[in-house]
């Protein structure tokens, strides 16, 4: 599978990691920064090309600009005739993710924590505690110092960016439980628009609630996991220290196959872009644009509901699907 990258950022570092150890060849990056493309080209052997010469005999495109080019990206590795790897969120609002789900073509949304061998060991032992009563995903981080999270155009603060990742788990922890309604509360530090910190409820139609803590006010990273039925509790941490637990017992991790950084196996982004692979030859992931759409769907009832305090919306959301999550939030652009 020879590979393509839009957008030269820091998770295309993490993607061409993933890349080496799945022995998938990178033969060209396309940059908003020609600077940046040259660099990322020059550690991984690919040539500089423009977005319009994508994919540039690649067999895949992975699009990993920011959100609000996502869209564009995508659509255009499309028409191309490329099977597309999207990182999250999907785009930067509803109508944009409309329009990659009505494309069609093969589009592989790069939720990583999706085939993580932690997350994908604790939905096995999930299966096994019986109907479940209670899901809480915290993703608690510092501010990142890098890229462009804290600019109200990329879209939203760390809810659409980090929580997109805890949404993301809720839905793939509750299974074929839908869900049909978001509480939220958001608040952001004094020195930023966008949110910094959230706090989310989500209510699935067998009466289920998901619990989503997430921030960028955290010292070190903290991501972990607890889903509890009546018979059972599993609880997952991701970071610092990967474990699981199931009914206070240690669970056997498998062994990692070895890579630069054992993160980027952990975290998933090994397996995702083997998944790419099987994408590439045919196979279907059900980790794919519409999926994407339906974590984008939640983000943006909770931006809504977030806006008056006590407020509940209900799902699938109704509101405007040309507000990014951040307008939904603030209605700063008017009627």
């Amino acid at each position: 599978m020879k590979l393509a990258f839009a957008g030269a950022g820091t998770i295309s570092v993490v993607h061409a990691m993933a890349a080496e150890a799945t022995e998938s060849p990178i033969v060209a990056i396309a940059s908003r920064t020609e600077a940046r493309a040259a660099e990322r080209a020059g550690q991984v052997g690919a040539e500089v090309v423009s977005f319009d010469s994508l994919p540039a005999g690649a067999d895949a495109i992975v699009v990993c600009t920011p959100p609000d080019r996502h869209a564009v990206d995508t659509l255009h590795a499309l028409r191309s005739g490329a099977v597309v790897m999207v990182e999250k969120p999907l785009a930067a609002t509803l109508g944009e993710a409309d329009a990659l789900v009505e494309a069609g073509g093969q589009v592989l949304y790069a939720e990583n924590l999706a085939f993580s061998p932690l997350v994908v060991a604790t939905n096995q032992l999930v299966g096994q505690i019986g109907a479940l009563n209670y899901i809480e995903i915290r993703q608690l981080s510092p501010r990142p110092s890098w890229g462009e999270f804290l600019d109200p155009a990329r879209g939203g603060g760390v809810l659409f960016d980090l929580g997109s990742h805890a949404i993301a788990l809720a839905l793939l922890l509750a299974g074929a439980d839908a869900p049909v309604a978001v509480e939220a509360t958001m608040s952001h530090s004094a020195d930023i628009e966008v949110d910094d910190t959230a706090e989310v409820f989500i209510t699935f139609a067998s009466g289920l609630r998901a619990r989503i803590e997430t921030n960028w006010t955290n010292p070190d990273a903290v991501w972990d996991i607890q889903v509890s039925s009546d018979s059972g509790v599993v609880r997952t941490e991701l970071m610092p220290q990967p474990g699981i637990e199931h009914n206070g017992e240690p669970v056997a991790l498998a062994p990692l196959v070895g890579v630069t950084d054992p993160q980027v196996e952990q975290l998933g982004y090994v397996d995702q872009m083997l998944t790419l692979r099987d994408v590439v030859n045919g196979v279907q992931s059900p980790i794919d644009a519409r999926f994407g759409r339906r974590v984008l769907d939640v983000i943006c009832a909770a931006y809504a509901a977030a806006q008056t305090e006590g407020s509940t919306v209900a799902l699938p959301f109704a509101g405007r699907r040309d507000r990014t999550p951040h307008q939904l939030w603030s209605d700063t652009v008017g009627p």
